[in-house]
C-alpha cells in the first residue's frame, strides 16, 4: 500500500518555506553557510535550497557533496562493498556555518556518519541540519533544525523521496508492507 505524502507542488511549497526559514535564522549571517548535501538525494535537494536561498539573499551560497559510506557503522555487515560516490568541500570550513541537507531523517545513523565525515574536512562554527521528511525512530540523540514534514511511520514502513533529477517526478511515498 503507497500513500503519497507530498506532490510535486508540495515539495517545492516546503522547499520554499525552508529556505526562508533558513534565511529568517542567518539573516545578514548567511555569507557564512555553507550548503553540504548528502549523497545522493540531500545533494539533489541542497541544489534546489541553493537556488532559492540565493534568490532570497542576493548571495552565492556554497554548495559541497559529502558521501557517508565509509563512515556508516554498518558497512561490515552490509552484504556487498558500499557504492562509493563523490565528496566535495569547496572551501575550509573554519567559520563557516554548515546547513547539512537529506532527504530523510531516520535512526539518526546517516546523520552521525555525516557529522563524523564533515569533521575530517575541518571545524565549522556550527553543522545545522535540514531534512525534507523526518520520520521518527531515533536511535541517536539527533535532531533536525528544519524539518520539511513530520511524518508517524512504524518501523515496518518505508519512506520514499523521488526527485526530477534522479527519478523523472516529484513526490514522496509512505509505503506499507502488504
Amino acid at each position: 500500500m503507497e500513500l503519497t505524502l507530498l506532490k510535486r507542488e508540495d515539495m517545492a511549497r516546503t522547499l520554499e518555506r525552508l529556505a526562508s526559514e533558513v534565511v529568517e535564522r542567518h539573516g545578514a549571517d548567511a555569507e557564512r553557510l555553507l550548503l553540504v548535501g548528502i549523497q545522493r538525494r540531500g545533494v539533489d535537494l541542497a541544489r534546489r535550497l541553493a537556488v532559492l536561498l540565493e534568490r532570497k539573499t542576493g548571495k552565492n551560497i556554497p554548495l559541497g557533496t559529502l558521501d557517508i559510506n565509509l563512515y556508516r557503522d554498518d558497512w561490515t555487515s552490509m552484504a556487498a562493498f558500499p557504492a562509493l560516490g563523490a565528496s566535495s568541500i569547496p572551501l575550509p570550513l573554519e567559520e563557516r556555518k554548515v546547513l547539512l541537507v537529506d532527504d530523510v531523517l531516520y535512526t539518526g545513523r546517516t546523520v552521525r556518519a555525516a557529522l563524523e565525515a564533515i569533521l575530517d574536512y575541518g571545524r565549522p562554527d556550527s553543522v545545522e541540519l535540514l531534512v525534507l521528511v523526518d520520520r521518527g525512530h531515533r536511535e541517536l540523540p539527533i535532531h533536525a533544525d528544519y524539518v520539511g514534514r513530520a511524518v508517524r511511520t512504524s518501523r515496518t514502513e518505508k519512506v520514499d523521496v523521488l526527485l526530477a533529477e534522479r527519478d523523472g517526478s516529484d513526490e514522496v511515498r509512505l509505503v506499507s508492507p502488504r
